[in-house]
This record gives C-alpha cells, structure tokens and sequence, in this order.
C-alpha cells in the first residue's frame, strides 16, 4: 500500500465501523399512558405512546385488545400533529374492569420497523 492510500483506508475504515451504528437507529417507546403494567381506578379516555423518534404516520398502529383479545380501540390509531411526529395515540370508548393489552408497530422516519406490546389493568 502506498502513502497516499494510507489516509483513503482510514477513512474508508472509519466509515466502515461508524455507518452501520447509523443502520440500527429504531423508533421505540420512551414512555405511556396508562403506563406499562400500571393499575388504574378510572378507565382511560386514550392510550398514549411517546417515542424517541419521528415517526412515518402512515405506517403507524395502535391497538388495544381486552383479555379475550378482542379489539377494544377505535381504528388503529395515528401520531398527533404537533408533535414532532412523536406520539402515537388511539381513542379507547369507556372499559370495564379488567385487563388491556396495548399492541404497537411502527415505523421511524429512518425507515426501521419496531412492534411491541404491554399490558395495563383497570381496578373494578
């Protein structure tokens, strides 16, 4: 290797090791609303997900299940305007005591996918 290719393999090594750490960046929840595995006394009006990056709305979902997994929320939710496309919610109609599972699947404005679930309980 010559002298003058030494400073290009550098750099193309540097690069080489730093964009793949770029590859990895996800949307994932920062936090919720009713909060991961939380029991409540007043059923909640929506369920709120905030996450640590934008977020392409189009290929966003929210859904709340009951525990014999029937769907609960009304559509599949959306990311509110506003909010620096961070936030994720879905109406859910007036729930009777019991317990919720909270499915989500989005995708960042990055491209990546990332799916996840909790579960939170409304106290009779």
């Amino acid at each position: 290797m010559s002298h003058r290719s030494l400073p290009f393999a550098v750099l193309s090594l540097f690069l080489t090791l730093s964009i793949p750490g770029l590859a990895y960046a996800h949307a994932f929840p920062e936090r919720s609303r009713p909060r991961v595995g939380s029991t409540l006394t007043k059923p909640p009006h929506l369920v709120r997900i905030w996450f640590d990056a934008g977020l392409e709305a189009l290929f966003c979902s929210l859904t709340v299940k009951n525990a014999t997994g029937q769907i609960v929320s009304e559509g599949r939710g959306h990311v509110v305007a506003g909010t620096h496309d961070r936030l994720l919610e879905t109406q859910v109609p007036p729930l009777a005591p019991g317990r919720y599972h909270v499915y989500w699947s989005v995708v960042a404005v990055d491209g990546h996918h990332t799916e996840g679930r909790y579960m939170f309980r409304i106290q009779k």
